[in-house]
């Protein structure tokens, strides 16, 4: 072991020093805009901040009050389905309701279906956390050691796919459109696909490699409220099956808030809707499968287009508006305030003359 005496200098050798480089950059030396603010110039940039946002804010309300959109609550008109489903051991029972609504005028371009909860909180932490991404990626992972529980495996040892809370949840009525023409009935045709974000679909969703998805899920069982298993929520479709099928996707990204809407559907524009939906009498057919009474909630199906600004919410356009309001109120009262200032020194000035 070396003496820490031989690391003190030698004499005659220069001592080591901390100082930095004389360059520029090292010396703080850099040449620097330092604006001189003054009461010009704050007073100018408040104001034309508060007329931008004044103007971005009522462009966003006029746009969103654009939107066309027909919300319907559905939840007291399938009461009977809603009484059945009280009791979960009436998961396998089937249950439809039909809805009738009229439309007074045509909904011209596109337009897409949400379905709607009310009162069901999907932002606490422990139902946020209740999942296993490395699962939903397809890979062969132990669940007892994700997030999962209590909703990892049955007592028999069975693993769940998927695991977790959110999954187990999943909104699963069936929602079909119907328009009512003279004497007949014509089903409006809608795309359950291209729906999610192409991150989910492509980046953080995969299903297990397999030669068919019924191979690659066996030795797991469906979660406790599901009527079946993930590798049948599309028969029709192998590309938006399993952990890939799009309502699965779009209802593992949880709500922030209590009341929210997902995307279920978009009207396919053909035929008789190659614009939109024309004015009549449509019926929405729904079998009833997603319970709301225990935890007092309500459900609601919405038929609503779009517009450059997105759907029909004024938040963001109300946010500009006081923005901008704020903004410009503050320049009202320093100008006020610096004319009274600028009154009351003349005002001294004469007196003392």
């Amino acid at each position: 072991m070396k003496n820490k005496t031989s690391f003190l200098p030698q004499e005659g050798e220069a001592r080591p020093s901390r100082c930095p480089d004389n360059s520029a950059f090292k010396q703080q030396k850099l040449p620097a805009w330092k604006p001189q603010l003054t009461v010009a110039a704050v007073l100018s940039s408040f104001f034309l901040t508060g007329m931008f946002c004044l103007s971005v804010g009522v462009c966003l309300i006029m746009s969103a009050n654009s939107v066309r959109e027909i919300q319907i609550d559905y939840s007291d008109k399938c009461s009977d389905c809603s009484k059945l489903r009280e009791n979960s051991s009436n998961w396998n029972k089937e249950c439809h309701c039909s809805v009738n609504f009229m439309l007074k005028e045509d909904i011209l371009g596109d337009i897409f279906m949400y379905y709607g909860l009310q009162n069901f909180y999907q932002n606490h932490r422990r139902y946020v956390i209740s999942r296993s991404d490395a699962q939903l990626l397809g890979r062969n992972v132990n669940i007892q050691k994700s997030y999962c529980a209590p909703f990892t495996t049955y007592r028999n040892g069975t693993p769940m796919a998927p695991c977790g809370a959110i999954a187990n949840s999943m909104f699963n009525d069936t929602i079909d459109l119907f328009y009512n023409l003279n004497s007949s009935v014509i089903q409006v045709p809608l795309l359950k696909t291209g729906n999610s974000w192409w991150t989910d679909k492509n980046v953080k969703f995969r299903n297990p490699k397999s030669y068919n998805l019924s191979s690659a899920f066996a030795g797991t069982a469906r979660p406790p409220y599901w009527q079946k298993p993930v590798y049948l929520l599309d028969e029709e479709d192998e590309r938006n099956n399993g952990y890939l099928n799009d309502d699965f996707i779009i209802w593992m990204r949880v709500s922030a808030f209590s009341t929210f809407r997902n995307l279920y559907r978009r009207v396919r524009q053909i035929r008789q809707f190659a614009d939109g939906l024309p004015a009549g009498n449509y019926t929405f057919h729904i079998s009833y499968n997603f319970p709301v009474t225990k935890f007092k909630g309500r459900k609601h199906v919405i038929l609503s287009t779009v517009v450059w600004s997105g759907g029909s919410n004024p938040f963001l356009g109300i946010a500009y508006v006081v923005s901008g309001t704020a903004a410009t109120l503050t320049v009202d009262s320093w100008v006020k305030e610096t004319q009274l200032s600028a009154s009351h020194c003349r005002a001294a000035n004469r007196s003392h003359s």
